[in-house]
């Protein structure tokens, strides 16, 4: 009995280790291929691709040169059938383009907290009038990012095809012209030589 026992916790620790899992960190720039969609390599190489081609466009170069232009980026739409966090590919965007000093943002996701706090800084009589910040000198967007994203699949028995294509464009608010435009292309296949698609 004592031999059964003690075979069974042993055998129960041997089921429990092989079902343990570990984590480890992992290189973020390392291409991701756990499958084929939409993944951080992607975001990673779109991100890339745009940020150097708008910084070496003539006619961003021109903008640039003597001033840093003030741009806000529209919301990025989302053109294909699978849940893409295209918040995550504009912050990548704007993190170069900041770090390049080239450009200033607005930030269009916080304008109700900024005005929120305006309001409270100018209004309540809670806050010393000599350090309220003074309503009317926030800087105004001269150039909207916009852009989307598409793809196109297609299937066969055993291969899964997914073609992206991610566009972005810089447009003057005050004259409603394009300045500037790229798109970046990526194509991912797999094989399932076992398993439907």
């Amino acid at each position: 009995m004592r031999h059964f026992l003690l075979f069974s916790l042993c055998g129960t620790a041997l089921l429990l280790g092989g079902c343990a899992s570990s984590v480890q960190y992992g290189d973020p720039t390392a291409v991701e291929t756990v499958d084929e969609n939409f993944g951080s390599t992607d975001l990673q190489q779109i991100a890339a691709k745009m940020v150097d081609s708008m910084l070496t466009s003539a006619n961003v170069m021109q903008l640039s040169a003597n001033q840093q232009p003030v741009l806000y980026v529209d919301s990025i739409k989302n053109k294909t059938r699978e849940h893409i966090d295209l918040e995550a590919v504009t912050d990548t965007i704007v993190n170069k383009l900041l770090r390049s000093a080239k450009f200033r943002f607005v930030d269009k996701s916080t304008r109700d907290s900024l005005r929120q706090e305006l309001v409270y800084q100018n209004d309540s009589g809670l806050v010393n009038a000599e350090t309220a910040t003074l309503i009317g000198r926030q800087l105004g967007a001269q150039y909207m990012l916009h852009g989307n994203i598409s793809s196109i699949t297609k299937r066969s028995k055993s291969t899964k095809d997914v073609y992206y294509k991610f566009t972005l464009k810089m447009i003057s608010l005050e004259t409603g012209i394009l300045i500037w435009q790229d798109e970046k292309e990526i194509r991912k296949s797999i094989n399932r030589a076992w398993f439907g698609l």
